[in-house]
């Protein structure tokens, strides 16, 4: 991996005092404005379990939200199979979605404001009916869904070499970077979203596959998952909202000058260059 932050400030060390949920919330966010990576927090602070991670999320949720994005729904992370292998956490993890995580349709990865970014192909719903849980199945979630479309997440993580445990991940609103979407959006009912494949193309050269079936065996699935674990703490999924469920296949690297696409059986293609370094 490129050493994206030769020249950028260390990251920081624990208060006096040490480690508190204000102060990790903090240091995410100058880490992911500065380019900064980081070691896991739990290395200093092994209290950083989930629950205090997603209180870690939510609050640097509001500090976007005071700073102007806008909450434009969730993302899954770690939901299939190969993601929970790679990264050695083995249950999926729920984090926002803003505006200001969107790239355009045709533009370069944002090398200049990512540090490690790698690429997952992901199915993307589009909320039609607001969704609560808790208790939603598959059935119901998919009922609240307006449409489906083929996507790509760019995921950053601002913690060295992707290393992190549960409540690392979660505080780190599970490693957003940033997620596009493709040119083909269609009704939940004129897809078999487990059957719905994926190659993932790397420089002209087919690396991975994999079908919907990967993330929880139906995207549905991470969908209600979604539902079930935001009404535990006190959330639910709204209309118009995207939901981005989670990556089919392990991420691949996005390194300046790379030509990365994702090919879906019937949502289309997603293109993504890597551009220049940032």
């Amino acid at each position: 991996m490129t050493d994206t932050t030769t020249d950028a400030p260390a990251y920081g060390t624990a208060p006096e005092g040490g480690w508190t949920v204000e102060s990790i919330a903090a240091e995410l966010l100058r880490c992911e404005d500065e380019r900064i990576e980081r070691p896991p927090f739990t290395d200093e602070w092994p209290e950083l379990d989930l629950a205090t991670g997603y209180e870690i999320q939510d609050l640097n949720l509001q500090k976007r939200l005071d700073r102007g994005e806008k909450l434009i729904g969730v993302k899954l992370g770690l939901t299939s199979r190969a993601k929970q292998q790679r990264m050695g956490v083995h249950f999926p993890f729920v984090a926002w979605l803003t505006d200001a995580m969107i790239l355009p349709t045709g533009d370069p990865v944002p090398q200049d404001k990512l540090i490690h970014p790698r690429i997952e192909p992901e199915i993307v719903f589009i909320m039609g009916d607001r969704l609560e849980g808790p208790g939603v199945t598959n059935a119901q979630a998919m009922a609240a869904v307006e449409s489906v479309w083929g996507g790509a997440e760019v995921i950053d993580s601002r913690y060295k070499d992707f290393r992190f445990t549960a409540g690392d991940v979660a505080a780190d609103n599970a490693s957003s970077g940033a997620f596009v979407t493709g040119p083909v959006g269609l009704s939940p009912s004129e897809l078999d979203l487990a059957l719905e494949g994926v190659l993932v193309e790397v420089g002209g050269e087919i690396v991975d596959s994999a079908t919907g079936a990967a993330v929880q065996g139906h995207p549905g699935e991470a969908l209600a998952l979604a539902a079930n674990d935001l009404a535990s703490r006190g959330h639910a999924i709204e209309a118009g909202w995207i939901v981005l469920t989670g990556g089919m296949t392990d991420a691949v690297f996005a390194p300046p000058g790379s030509s990365i696409a994702c090919h879906f059986t019937n949502l289309g293609s997603v293109f993504l260059n890597g551009g220049e370094a940032g």
